[in-house]
């Protein structure tokens, strides 16, 4: 049963013809009757009780409905002998290195798990053992379901890559689908898992354990802090692989042997191709788990905050509207095809339009049945609702302009990568030259598109009259740019199945007509992994002013004097602890990356056959140097990013902690958005040339804009990904732990 003292039902039946309601507040006053007449919804809907039930339902749902997309894509053929023998290559590595390494994060998991239980019980701090179970449990569920989000998105890239390249000869719309069909399955699980996870913990808490739903979200936040650090060593570990095998495979084959990407006569090209999925798929598929599930517990912690005002209305918010995005998602995707005349990219940005569409409807309808206070003197006589609801128009406004942003500086079409591609012409350190200056301009319009949703949802919210409604407007406003994260996600993943593809048709030696239309994908999905990285640097702003909000409300902490002595220095501490993290994962591409070349090179060496087709090449021994490195070098970066807060934490306090996070996220943010396009730049001159451009392959231009894309490589594939987990990492860890700091 549950406590009846939270059991007032803001949506009462009211005995009529009409499905009308009768609208009370969370203490059970009746509100305006004008308000009662407003609705007229199914009402199991507005039993907000019975919408906490139906959320994991509708997560269930979700995750069923990928089953369909996977239907689709593994009834489609197979594709020559040819191309299921390099596919098997594929996947075998694959799985092979991530068999290792979350075999690796999960002994990690579970020693901090218990240490955190043990750590509870020991210091007695806020509850003692029963705090040290709820929060190391739902660390544990959270690690669990984000490595499994991880592993299924790894599944289905290495299932989906061959049927693209397969489907290749039916033509561009074929091609498109299948990869699209793939990435949304993937999506969708992640999304659903990550819903479930959060609406499972409340469930328990509020229907078995008895416990007042206001409390709840303090209680869950080790699920998100869980879910970080799964995916902070699988994109660490991902990212150092795909980067590692991608730079070995480049200097010794593009410029020292001058064969073309995909070759199947380089040694390292399985190597390469096996890093599109641990790195973009499997890293990018719990880095994103961990995005939504973190965003979605600080916005609940808020609402808790603001129970008095929204009741569980505010708590359930969050979820709701993530729920809304699974099925905009699968709308959007059906809308995508390939019309003559049309690019890829313009049907993959209609069914983004179409999302956003349906998610500014559904955002429209949370907010005016779940975030209603008739009581609070509103500005300007608009109803809190429709405030709120600017709040989250803000948020999807901000992610679309994080994704023009990135098209603008990593497109080829634009100024900045043309710069990039003229300074080319002059030498390798020209080329480095400006794209390092390019990527340091685009952290301009980054900070400030941040800062305006930031101030302008705060404005925004505050306009309700609600005490904190300024605080809950920036809550709702990341929402909102969350909301159509599904999507996303499906445009993330169809990046590396597509390259994969391309890959396959060169391999096995298919038409020139199917390999122009995997060319044709695979350009379209660079420019979506570029997009959904400016996405995430997005997110990971908003997200971290909203749990850094949410940590002073654990904390009780109201002001963050800066200057204060451990204040200053818990931030100066966190600057360097972003720079040292960024040197240690590119360094660790470095070291790996050098002994591929060291073994590409031996191999031509000493099996002369193999440039003319009369000897194969060692894939396995290039995948397997690249798995071990990967796995080392995945860990000291790791044990830096935990270990930092919870030192300053105990050593300091929690007001030091407060600075830590809050230069710690500036400096990450910035960081991020250089490294992402810096890389995306150098890698789309590079491409550019590749077209023709200042003589094209194999002219001096192209050999300093391969080495560019060969500096960019571990920027924008492992040390900026890695630091958008770190941001959230750094909040959802002290979230979790905030109890050891006061």
């Amino acid at each position: 049963m549950l406590s009846n003292h939270y059991l007032t039902f803001p949506f009462t039946r009211l005995p009529s013809s009409r499905s009308s309601f009768l609208l009370y507040n969370p203490v059970g006053q009746t509100l305006h009757p004008r308000l009662s007449s407003l609705v007229s919804f199914p009402s199991i809907i507005m039993d907000l009780e019975s919408l906490a039930i139906l959320i994991p339902i509708f997560a269930i749902i979700g995750l069923a409905y990928s089953l369909v997309f996977w239907r689709t894509v593994t009834a489609a053929p197979n594709g020559t002998a040819e191309m299921q023998k390099v596919a098997a290559a594929i996947s075998t590595g694959a799985r092979a290195f991530m068999k290792r390494q979350y075999r690796t994060i999960a002994l990690l998991s579970l020693a901090v798990g218990v240490l955190i239980m043990v750590v509870y019980s020991v210091t007695g701090t806020d509850g003692g053992m029963q705090k040290g179970l709820e929060v190391g449990g739902s660390f544990l569920l959270g690690a669990l379901l984000s490595g499994v989000s991880g592993i299924v998105s790894m599944i289905v890239a290495t299932k989906t890559n061959l049927k693209t390249a397969a489907v290749s000869k039916d033509g561009l719309n074929a091609s498109l689908r299948m990869s699209l069909f793939g990435g949304t399955v993937a999506a969708l699980v992640i999304t659903s898992l990550s819903i479930l996870g959060v609406s499972g913990l409340y469930l328990l808490y509020v229907h078995i354990l008895n416990m007042p739903a206001e409390n709840v979200p303090e209680l869950i936040v080790g699920y998100g802090f869980g879910a970080s650090f799964v995916a902070l060593f699988a994109q660490l570990g991902g990212g150092i692989y795909t980067k590692a095998a991608d730079v070995g495979a480049d200097l010794v084959g593009k410029i020292e042997a001058g064969i073309p990407e995909d070759d199947p006569r380089n040694p390292a090209v399985i190597a390469d191709l096996v890093g599109d999925n641990v790195g973009d798929c499997a890293g990018r598929g719990a880095d994103l788990f961990e995005s939504i599930s973190a965003e979605n517990i600080g916005a609940m912690v808020l609402g808790a905050v603001l129970f008095s005002t929204f009741g569980i209305n505010g708590v359930l918010f969050p979820l709701a509207l993530a729920t809304a995005g699974l099925f905009a998602t699968i709308v959007g995707v059906y809308c995508v095809k390939a019309a003559p005349g049309k690019t890829p990219m313009q049907a993959l940005q209609k069914g983004y339009w179409v999302t956003t569409l349906l998610m500014i409807v559904a955002l429209f309808v949370a907010t005016k049945y779940l975030l209603t206070d008739p009581t609070a003197d509103a500005t300007g006589g608009i109803s809190v609702s429709l405030w709120f609801f600017f709040c989250g128009l803000v948020g999807i406004a901000t992610s679309v302009a994080f994704v023009y942003l990135t098209d603008y500086y990593t497109g080829k079409q634009f100024r900045p990568v043309r710069s990039i591609a003229d300074a080319s012409t002059t030498g390798h350190g020209t080329n480095v030259i400006a794209g390092t200056a390019v990527g340091m301009e685009s952290t301009g319009l980054t900070v400030l598109s941040v800062c305006a949703a930031l101030f302008g949802s705060f404005w925004l919210g505050s306009q309700t009259g609600i005490e904190l409604g300024g605080l809950y407007g920036t809550a709702v406003a990341t929402m909102g740019m969350l909301s159509t994260v599904g999507y996303i996600l499906a445009m993330d993943m169809f990046g590396p199945i597509t390259d994969n593809a391309g890959g396959i048709v060169e391999m096995s030696g298919a038409s020139q007509e199917m390999r122009d239309v995997t060319d044709e994908l695979d350009a379209t999905g660079n420019t979506t992994k570029a997009l959904t990285k400016g996405y995430a640097v997005g997110s990971a702003a908003l997200a971290a002013f909203l749990l850094f909000s949410a940590y002073l409300t654990e904390v009780d902490l109201v002001v963050v004097n800066l200057a204060s002595v451990p204040v200053f220095v818990g931030g100066f501490l966190a600057a360097m602890v972003v720079f040292f993290f960024t040197s240690l994962t590119i360094r660790a591409v470095g070291k790996a990356a050098g002994v591929i070349v060291e073994e590409v090179r031996r191999q031509f060496r000493e099996k002369t056959g193999i440039m003319d087709g009369s000897e194969q090449p060692d894939y396995a021994a290039a995948v397997d140097i690249a798995t071990k490195s990967a796995l080392k070098e995945m860990i000291m970066p790791g044990l830096l990013a935990v270990a930092a807060p919870i030192v300053v934490g105990l050593l300091l306090g929690a007001e030091a902690v407060a600075g830590f996070l809050m230069i710690g996220t500036i400096v990450g943010v910035l960081l991020a958005a250089y490294l992402n396009n810096a890389g995306g730049a150098w890698d789309n001159a590079k491409k550019l040339i590749e077209t023709g451009y200042h003589g094209g392959k194999k002219s001096p231009a192209h050999q300093a804009a391969v080495t560019g894309d060969t500096v960019g490589d571990p920027f924008k594939d492992t040390a900026g990904p890695s630091l958008h987990v770190l941001i959230k990492l750094f909040a959802t860890l002290t979230l979790a732990l905030a109890a050891l700091f006061v």
